[in-house]
């Protein structure tokens, strides 16, 4: 069965950022930002590599000062050293026409550009600098994102549009004019790059906002205006359950009718968070609608009174942390183990039906239940588990591990690993 997601994909012109392809039918790219200071290379480059290491399949870095672009392949070199072949993106604001043309080692070392039409210059000189950064593009061999945001659109172009509005009585609401303005900003940049030399195969295109409605109408029309590949993402997307809430429901119905190519998830991480929640996040939307699986995906139960403890929902959490450290080693040595599924259910109710539809479940007691916990290998019992949460969750880690050594292809040049611990006996 093909999924709707699927074969509803909206055809675009395939780019090369790098080695990833975007668009012409490709499987929809997740990216992400780093957000430490580009000239701070020992750090960026680390922040680099773990979000690769995620899932992170491109990864932008803000190119704004002099020393930051200098320092760039310094960061190309540090992230290739580690093994890691991500493409990298420069991000340029005001100053990318300067930037580029100075510093042609910066431009050389990045896989792809995203130019802000909105904030590249003013007046006579808007053109000027765009052309300059179209021609670097040109020069080296590079894509493009035409990046339009809501937030800092050619004021020009609005003024514009708004005294339109007001001339000829059009009834329009002032975001409407703004999403008109977006739509025009990028067809037009898009046009003025293919006078400058670039190909359809090196231009990428995005209309941000951070309001779902309009990015969901903006992204429809664009869908019907252009075959350019086509970037998701709200602009600013908030903090934790917010941000994801929003985040899934605009990208997830524009992903659904087949409408976007590559896709980040902007959330604004807690002080000192995990950069890496915005890679987790996309692969999650991709992953509910079936449109890519990237990782093991793990079922459990919301709680309710007929659980007695903690114990499930930390054993959940747990269960979760540990595959995503394991992943990237999984990746590499097993193919297919992102389709793995994993159950942690807190009782009887739906325990032991979850846990037989997935490849590995267990179903901890609830309130009244004898204190032994089922475990299902492939729909069938494997045995009981007992004993205190830590040794519950060590049980369970070995079992994955041997679950995952003895039924996904091991990868060429892969040697035998040992698994960690045993999985406790059957009982």
């Amino acid at each position: 069965m093909v999924h709707p997601a699927t074969s509803l994909r909206h055809r675009t012109v395939p780019v090369m950022v790098g080695r990833v392809q975007v668009g012409g039918g490709a499987p929809v790219v997740v990216q992400s930002m780093t957000n430490t200071d580009t000239e701070d290379a020992e750090a960026t480059a680390r922040q680099i590599v773990e979000l690769a290491e995620a899932g992170s399949e491109l990864v932008r870095i803000t190119v704004n000062t002099p020393k930051a672009a200098e320092t760039v392949p310094e960061i190309r070199d540090r992230v290739r050293d580690a093994g890691c072949a991500a493409p990298l993106i420069g991000d340029f604001h005001y100053n990318g026409h300067r930037l580029l043309t100075k510093y042609p080692q910066c431009a050389e070392a990045l896989d792809k550009y995203r130019i802000n039409p909105g904030n590249v210059g003013r007046g006579k000189a808007r053109d000027v600098q765009f052309a300059t950064i179209c021609a670097v593009a040109r020069e080296h061999g590079k894509p493009v994102r035409i990046g339009v945001n809501m937030g800092s659109l050619n004021e020009e172009l609005v003024l514009a549009k708004m005294e339109e509005n007001s001339r000829r009585g059009l009834g329009k609401s002032s975001e409407e004019i703004m999403n008109d303005c977006m739509i025009i900003s990028a067809l037009e940049s898009t046009e003025l790059a293919l006078s400058c030399g670039l190909r359809r195969d090196q231009i990428i295109i995005s209309c941000k906002t951070s309001v779902p409605v309009h990015l969901i109408s903006l992204y429809r029309e664009l869908a019907a205006k252009t075959d350019q590949p086509l970037h998701l993402g709200l602009t600013e997307a908030g903090m934790g359950i917010k941000g994801q809430v929003w985040s899934a429901t605009a990208m997830g119905i524009l992903l659904a009718e087949g409408i976007g190519d590559t896709i980040r998830v902007s959330l604004t991480p807690r002080p000192g968070g995990d950069r890496r929640e915005e890679v987790y996040a996309a692969q999650e939307i991709l992953q509910a609608l079936g449109v890519r699986q990237f990782a093991p995906s793990i079922t459990a139960c919301p709680g309710c009174g007929r659980t007695t403890s903690t114990t499930f929902q930390e054993l959940a959490e747990e269960t979760i942390e540990y595959v995503r450290a394991r992943m990237p080693a999984w990746r590499k040595q097993y193919e297919g183990v992102e389709t793995l599924k994993v159950a942690v259910m807190g009782c009887v109710v739906n325990g032991p039906g979850e846990s037989k539809a997935a490849n590995i479940g267990i179903s901890l007691p609830g309130n009244g239940e004898a204190p032994t916990c089922p475990v299902f290998v492939d729909g069938r019992i494997y045995a009981a588990f007992s004993g205190t949460k830590e040794e519950l969750a060590a049980k369970f880690r070995a079992l994955l591990e041997e679950y995952v050594a003895s039924h996904y292809s091991r990868k060429p040049g892969h040697e035998t690993e040992k698994v960690h611990g045993s999985p406790g006996g059957r009982s």
